[in-house]
C-alpha cells in the first residue's frame, strides 16, 4: 500500500472512532440490561474490540437522508450483535483459536456455553427488533439471519483440498454468509429513516456491493490459510490467477457501491460511505 492510500485509510479509521465509541456505548447500555444474567460477562468478552462497520453503515444510511435520530441505535446494536453471534458460530466451525488477538470464544468459554450464548444473543435481538413499530425491522435482520446461515452451510460442504470452487459459487456464498448483513445494515437505515422506495434499494444494493467487495478483501488478507475457502479456488485455478481475480474483483464491487451512492443526497454521511468502500478494499485488517 502507497503512503498517501495509507494516510487515507488511517484518516478514515478517525471518522469511524467516533461512531465506534456511540455504538459501544449503546451495546454496554444493552448489556448492561442482562447485568444480572450469567451471560452478562460472557457477553461483554465477545463484543469487546471491532471495527463495527456494519452498524456504521446503517448510522450513515440513516444520515445521508437526514435522519439522526437516537432511535437509530438500538437497531445498530442490533446488527452489531447479530455478527457477534455469527462470529461465535462461525469460530466453532472452522476451529478458529484466535480472534481480535485473544482467544476465541469458544476457547474460553466451551462449546456448550458459546452455542447457548448464541442463542441468547438471538433472543436479545428479537427483543430489540420488538420495540421498532415498524415490522420491516424484524423481517430485515429475520432476512440476513436467514442467508448467513445457508452461506455458513453452503461453506460447510466445500472441501477446501478437493473440491474445485468456482468462481460464481464463491461469490454467492459470501454473498450470503457476508454480504446479507451489510445489505440489511444499509436497507434498515434507510428504512428507519423513511426513505423513498428508490433510495432505499440504492442503499441495500451498496451495502450488499461493499459488504462482497469487503469479504474479497478479508480473503486477501487470510491468503495462505489452508482451511480457507479461497483455497478451494485453487483446485480449479493457479495461485497467482486467484489472488489477481480477488484484487480485481474488490474494486468492481466497490465501484458498483460507489455507483448506487447517484441517488442519494450529497452530504457528509454520503461522502463517509463513498470512503468506505476505499477502506473495504484498501484496509491492512
Amino acid at each position: 500500500m502507497s503512503e498517501g492510500r495509507a494516510t487515507v485509510i488511517n484518516q478514515i479509521e478517525l471518522k469511524m472512532k467516533h461512531y465506534v465509541d456511540k455504538i459501544d456505548g449503546g451495546l454496554a447500555r444493552e448489556l448492561e440490561m442482562y447485568s444480572g444474567s450469567r451471560f452478562h460477562d460472557p457477553l461483554v468478552y465477545a463484543t469487546e474490540g471491532g471495527k463495527r462497520i456494519r452498524p456504521i453503515i446503517l448510522m450513515m444510511s440513516a444520515e445521508t437522508v437526514g435522519y439522526t435520530d437516537d432511535h437509530l441505535l438500538d437497531a445498530a446494536v442490533a446488527v452489531e450483535l447479530l455478527h457477534t453471534e455469527s462470529m461465535i458460530h462461525d469460530d466453532i466451525i472452522d476451529e478458529e483459536t484466535s480472534r481480535r488477538g485473544k482467544m476465541t470464544f469458544h476457547v474460553r468459554y466451551g462449546y456448550s456455553s458459546s452455542l447457548l450464548t448464541a442463542d441468547f444473543v438471538f433472543a436479545m435481538i428479537l427483543a430489540i427488533a420488538a420495540r421498532y413499530k415498524d415490522k420491516r425491522v424484524a423481517d430485515e435482520i429475520s432476512s440476513a439471519a436467514l442467508q448467513m446461515a445457508e452461506g455458513e452451510y453452503s461453506e460447510l460442504t466445500v472441501d477446501p483440498k478437493n473440491y474445485k470452487l468456482g468462481w460464481d459459487e464463491y461469490v454467492k456464498i459470501i454473498s450470503e454468509k457476508t454480504a446479507a448483513l451489510f445489505q440489511t445494515s444499509a436497507k434498515l437505515g434507510g428504512l428507519i429513516a423513511g426513505a423513498s422506495a428508490n433510495r432505499v434499494d440504492a442503499l441495500a444494493n451498496y451495502g450488499k456491493f461493499v459488504g462482497i467487495a469487503y469479504q474479497l478483501r478479508d480473503d486477501l488478507l487470510d491468503w495462505g490459510s489452508q482451511d480457507k475457502i479461497t483455497r478451494a479456488l485453487l483446485n480449479d485455478s493457479n495461485d497467482g490467477d486467484v489472488i489477481s481475480k480477488l484484487r480485481r474483483y474488490s474494486e468492481i464491487y466497490a465501484e458498483k457501491a460507489r455507483k448506487e451512492l447517484a441517488v442519494l443526497p450529497e452530504n457528509d454521511a454520503s461522502a463517509f460511505l463513498l470512503e468506505l468502500t476505499d477502506f473495504a478494499v484498501h484496509r491492512k485488517r
